[in-house]
């Protein structure tokens, strides 16, 4: 949960790790803060951090460098902070394996939206997802998803495209049969780095996908609402 979430953010003012310190530690997550990479390493090297924030522009060692050597080491996700204009070291951050950025200067409640976009992404990775065999078809309900020519066929010979939105949302849903999935999850598992962080668009997606699998649209069986939960593909699914 969010209040187990261990955030360690890195920058050589002290003004920023202390306001970053305070406005987490309000919304339930442990901080720690360190004036540069000397010293977020000797934290690391006692404990683990569940993400970093990690400004750009440092007098000893730049946050460019800090990024690629915790990337190279498997370290955990980086959020960058960088001057206002500053396109390049957005750029370079990224490619480096930073999970998002913020310029500077910046508001902490969206600096907090961004925490909370990549740390759901973190989890989602553990959600299963088994190994698609090479015919790239999966078949469930009486549907056939070719993966390769992103359609459905029913199996009465009935093709169904699809667009790109509702083939995401469906490869999801087969991946992961009989879970509970947030919308929050499918969001991060169907966009990625283009969801914003109070997109809703999840709920559209599944009434328009809705109404191509299910028999009857307004009383789904396939995909079930879970209420306060998000929701849950019910049906069997075979790799053929």
């Amino acid at each position: 949960m969010d209040q187990l979430k261990h955030i360690l953010v890195v920058d050589d003012n002290s003004e920023i790790r202390d306001l970053l310190a305070k406005y987490l530690g309000q919304h339930g997550y442990r901080v720690s803060t360190a004036n540069g990479g000397r010293q977020m390493r000797q934290l690391l090297e006692s404990g683990s951090a569940d993400l970093i924030i990690l400004d750009v522009m440092m007098p000893e060692e730049d946050g460019l460098s800090i990024c690629r050597s915790l990337k190279d080491a498997g370290g955990p996700p980086v959020i960058m902070l960088t001057a206002l204009g500053e396109e390049a070291d957005t750029i370079v951050g990224l490619e480096m394996g930073a999970d998002d950025y913020v310029s500077k200067p910046f508001s902490p409640r969206e600096l907090l939206a961004r925490v909370k976009a990549v740390l759901r992404r973190v989890d989602t990775l553990s959600v299963s997802k088994p190994e698609v065999i090479s015919t790239g078809k999966r078949k469930f309900a009486g549907w056939v998803l070719d993966m390769n020519q992103q359609q459905l066929e029913k199996s009465d010979g009935l093709i169904v495209p699809l667009s790109t939105a509702e083939y995401r949302l469906l490869d999801v849903f087969l991946s992961n049969p009989r879970k509970v999935l947030s919308r929050d999850q499918l969001l991060d598992m169907t966009k990625g780095r283009e969801a914003l962080p109070f997109d809703r668009s999840i709920d559209n997606q599944v009434s328009r996908l809705r109404k191509k699998i299910e028999a009857d649209p307004k009383n789904p069986t396939l995909i079930k609402t879970v209420w306060g939960g998000g929701y849950s593909f019910t049906a069997e699914v075979e790799s053929l």
